[in-house]
């Protein structure tokens, strides 16, 4: 496997809403966990324009402050096809403005680094994506094509090999049969090259025809759908990193403070615990009631004291409701 250049960027999104706490909680535990890391780190942020309804950006000085002294950079972009009605669309529009030919990883702003990313051997002629994801797209309706059709649909469309994508271990229309990859992380040698691509399918996919997506919803889904035909265009695929590193012992994309102190480790906890600590952080994370509260405030100890981490409910909607029944949901 290629070695990891000495250095690349980082890039996740920051906005006027939970994201801006949740990249400063980043930015933190980045430089807890991974000290030596010396690529930049840049918080994207939406500028305000037609797309947007409200100002989007990072407008709290505070946060602005505290990630400078993180070493983050605040990198503005323009939504130009996405905005407020697919906000999920800022990763892939915030790619084109980073700099050009220059490996990157972008992380979901919900994820914590809790391990030395040095040590992550990224081959970023090679891109790949997060696999801790699940059967959430397509759902085959009862008339139209199942997994293979719909699929092998979009391949097509975009002149791509279907066949090679395949995991040919896993049964036929089963959904991990097919090249499927949550949004939550990916990594590519070129933001320019990768976020254009990006754009292009998933622009084709929402406003195109496409007689075998008929009766799919693409809203919340659109990313996740382009994502893996951008990754196999470009030569990439399932197997690009080995295991157990993101979303295991160097990353944790926990999504929601609930849920991170309801399933993630000791560790986890620790190292979020830790980063919030000091008082130039805490005094900007308790804007956030989530984080003042659950973070802060130890009330997370009370879900933590809910769940057997080693026998946890395979459905997260019983997680969730069995907080909610204690008063203690919050997002």
């Amino acid at each position: 496997m290629q070695a990891t250049p000495k250095t690349f960027n980082i890039v996740l999104i920051g906005q006027n809403n939970r994201l801006q706490y949740e990249s400063l909680l980043f930015a933190a535990s980045l430089r807890h966990s991974s000290p030596d890391f010396a690529g930049r780190v840049f918080v994207a942020v939406p500028q305000p324009g037609p797309l947007w309804s409200q100002d989007p950006s990072i407008q709290n000085e505070d946060i602005l402050n505290a990630l400078r002294q993180l070493d983050v950079e605040i990198l503005p972009f323009d939504s130009q096809l996405f905005g407020e009605s697919y906000p999920y669309g800022n990763k892939i529009e915030a790619l084109l403005a980073l700099p050009e030919g220059e490996p990157f990883v972008f992380f979901d702003s919900d994820t914590l680094i809790t391990g030395d990313l040095n040590t992550v051997p990224f081959d970023f002629s090679r891109p790949s994506a997060s696999l801790k994801v699940e059967g959430t797209w397509p759902r085959p309706t009862l008339y139209g094509p199942g997994f293979d059709g719909i699929w092998r649909a979009l391949y097509q469309r975009f002149s791509l090999d279907f066949d090679s994508s395949l995991d040919t271990s896993q049964p036929h229309d089963y959904w991990r049969r097919y090249l499927y990859f949550n949004a939550g992380h990916f990594f590519y040698s070129c933001p320019r090259a990768f976020g254009e691509r990006f754009r292009d399918y998933a622009q084709t996919i929402r406003d195109e025809d496409i007689p075998e997506l008929a009766g799919q919803v693409l809203d919340p889904w659109l990313d996740q759908v382009a994502l893996p035909l951008v990754i196999h265009s470009l030569g990439g695929g399932r197997d690009a990193l080995p295991a157990g590193l993101l979303d295991g012992s160097v990353t944790c994309h926990y999504r929601l403070f609930p849920l991170l102190y309801a399933r993630e480790s000791d560790h986890v906890v620790e190292v979020l615990e830790t980063v919030a600590a000091p008082n130039r952080i805490k005094k900007v994370l308790k804007g956030y009631d989530p984080i003042r509260k659950l973070v802060i405030q130890r009330k997370g100890h009370k879900i933590r004291a809910m769940f057997d981490r080693e026998n946890l409910p395979q459905r997260e909607q019983v997680i969730r409701n069995k907080i909610k029944a204690k008063g203690l949901w919050m997002r």
